[in-house]
């Protein structure tokens, strides 16, 4: 059985819009998971060399899936974006995975919440978006969490701390260019060029601090390319099945799972201060989804207006 069938094979029964919560929530659990996983890994492997196991067993796992939906959409004229977008994911994966060694995971994850706010600011800056006050504001105030997270002032502030951040920049740019490709190309070509693309690459870092792992760490390995795969797949489900707008809150249940999920493996314990940012940027994010779905709306009903005058 492919392992998209081990999660949307359940939720067939179920209105679309409870579906893509489901998978969205889903998708928040593998991924707390996955990096639980990842710190388990790093007790032996550098980070580098953790990411080209993940992406290497996540192209396995996720090929039956890719092959089942066919292969027709993969003719492309955009490889060139194609690979950007693997140098881009590449370098966000490389800076996520170390911050995820090296910081509590709860915080570590709370900083990363401003993927949605540095897209926000790429899609105005780079592409040419039209970004309105409330944007604006909402992503002012989702910077503002990111200040009460670091507490900037208070508490020394290390480059480690800077590492999620870093990450959640990569990952915005990532967002920028699917939202690019996504003009013209199908789903699966993305997926499949992602993953085909990625894991050649991520063996080039993964080189220079090579070391054969454990049996142990093999099979932490292997999890994690599983749970990638299927937490990717949720997520990207998610997206078909109802409104962006509608399923992003349920990705910040991420900080919760992986908060419980760290304070038993490792006595983590956040700070009132990561709850505090980590909920400041989540509405902002959740906010500028909205908005942005609205905007959406708005464009395209004036758009069809015009085209029956």
């Amino acid at each position: 059985m492919p392992p998209a069938n081990l999660i949307f094979g359940r939720t067939a029964a179920m209105s679309a819009p409870v579906q893509g919560a489901l998978l969205m929530t889903l998708a928040a659990l593998g991924f707390s998971i996955m990096n639980i996983l990842i710190r388990f890994a790093a007790e032996e492997l550098h980070p580098f060399q953790i990411a080209f196991f993940r992406n290497l067993f996540a192209l396995i796992f996720i090929l039956p899936w890719l092959v089942r939906h066919g292969l027709a959409g993969l003719k492309t004229k955009r490889i060139g974006l194609h690979l950007w977008r693997s140098l881009v994911g590449l370098a966000a994966m490389l800076c996520w995975f170390t911050s995820i060694t090296i910081l509590p995971l709860a915080e570590a994850v709370a900083l990363n919440f401003t993927v949605p706010l540095f897209a926000t600011a790429g899609a105005f800056f780079i592409l040419g978006e039209v970004v309105g006050i409330r944007r604006w504001s909402a992503t002012l105030a989702g910077f503002a969490g990111v200040l009460v997270i670091l507490q900037p002032g208070f508490i020394e502030l290390t480059p480690a701390m800077a590492m999620p951040v870093i990450a959640a920049v990569f990952m915005a740019g990532s967002v920028l260019l699917v939202k690019t490709l996504s003009h013209t190309e199908d789903t699966i070509a993305m997926v499949l060029y992602m993953n085909l693309i990625l894991t050649p690459l991520s063996l080039l870092p993964a080189l220079f601090v090579w070391q054969w792992p454990s049996w142990p760490v093999v099979g932490y390995l292997l999890l994690i390319g599983f749970v990638a795969s299927l937490a990717h797949l949720a997520l990207t489900k998610s997206y078909s099945m109802a409104d962006a707008s509608a399923v992003i809150p349920f990705d910040y249940t991420r900080l919760p799972f992986v908060a419980l999920i760290a304070y038993f493996a490792f006595d983590e314990l956040p700070g009132l201060s990561t709850w505090i940012g980590a909920g400041i940027i989540a509405a902002s994010a959740i906010y500028i989804a909205r908005r942005e779905a609205k905007v959406t709306r708005e464009r395209t009903a004036a758009e069809a207006a015009r085209a029956l005058t």
